[in-house]
């Protein structure tokens, strides 16, 4: 088992590489002068020459490119061009937004997509299997904006139940050593704090996890089925267990193998549509920084950003990976 962690970390190092090398790519072929944007379009030549020398874009591709890598194994991802903090600064104090936000989203998708799945798995062709189903396909071809924007007019606008953007109410104040608000204010024994942030997650966490917990319920549902049919399955109703040690112990178990690797995947997916869901919530997570920062040039935002998001991608699949053998013994991971 450590020889294959091992050697998972080994090959990141190429993944990684080539993500950094695609991303330096793609900030500096888009259209669009980052000192030119912090001057103003009025700005003289010289003043925008003299700022591009500061900011070290005046250097060839290659250069900027190796002294970022290097930068960055040594942990240091530059200073921002708009308030010239480091990044790593302002990505960790919006960091913990992001991940109360997708960890939210996750348990959302993860419960409710297994349980409409194993149902609709055990009832199949019910009504509730259609319907079940008929909302995962709907749940995946929704997008993402749209949701959150049908949420946001029916429960906080029409209904008034929810709020509207951002992750405390402006009665509130909680400071905590984690960033995490639900477990800051539980922290301080702040309970009206942590009602008013927990009502704040709910619709940004519902347009989020929608899409993954549609994937989680049809890919649960296509397993259950196909391991129902086995063997052993049927062992084990002639031994005599009941309906539901037979589906929870034996049949979910052994389902559960694809569904966590759809996991796994889903953390990718996470980040890519908490972006556009922290633009639709005003979420003051790094979606919202990111998409600024695009918008602003700001190419050591965008670059160290998407490294870092990368390297966590490739460490959740390494634990998925791991947990194959957890889950069932089976499996020998070497």
């Amino acid at each position: 088992m450590l020889s294959y962690i091992i050697k998972r970390l080994l090959w990141a190092i190429p993944t990684l590489l080539g993500v950094s090398l695609l991303v330096f790519s793609m900030v500096h072929m888009a259209p669009g002068d980052p000192a030119l944007v912090m001057l103003g379009e009025h700005a003289s030549a010289q003043s925008v020459a003299e700022l591009r020398a500061q900011l070290g874009l005046d250097k060839p591709l290659y250069e900027q490119y190796f002294m970022f890598v290097t930068n960055a194994l040594q942990g240091d991802f530059g200073t921002t061009l708009g308030s010239g903090e480091p990044v790593i600064d302002e990505f960790m104090e919006r960091f913990p937004a992001t991940v109360e936000l997708a960890v939210f989203s996750m348990f959302f998708a993860v419960i409710v997509g297994l349980f409409a799945g194993i149902i609709s798995a055990v009832k199949r062709y019910s009504i509730f299997d259609y319907a079940a189903m008929s909302t995962a396909l709907a749940g995946v071809s929704m997008p993402v904006f749209w949701l959150g924007l049908m949420l946001i007019y029916f429960f906080s606008v029409e209904l008034g139940w929810l709020p509207v953007s951002g992750r405390l109410g402006y009665e509130f104040d909680i400071e905590g050593p984690t960033g995490l608000y639900l477990v800051d204010s539980l922290l301080i024994k702040d309970y009206d704090a942590f009602w008013d942030a927990f009502k704040h997650l709910i619709l940004p966490s519902i347009a989020l996890g929608t899409i993954p917990m549609a994937i989680v319920a049809r890919m649960t549902r296509a397993s259950m089925i196909e391991v129902m049919k086995e063997d052993y399955i049927r062992t084990a109703r002639a031994k005599g267990c009941s309906r539901m040690q037979v589906i929870m112990v034996h049949a979910l178990k052994n389902a559960l193998l694809p569904v966590l690797t759809v996991i796994g995947l889903m953390v990718g997916t996470l980040f890519a549509g908490a972006i556009l869901t922290e633009t639709t919530f005003s979420w003051p997570g790094i979606g919202k920084w990111l998409i600024n920062a695009v918008n602003q040039r700001d190419f050591p935002i965008i670059q160290s950003t998407t490294l870092i998001i990368a390297s966590m991608f490739v460490i959740v699949n390494l634990i998925v990976d791991v947990l194959y053998a957890v889950v069932n013994p089976r499996i020998r991971l070497s």
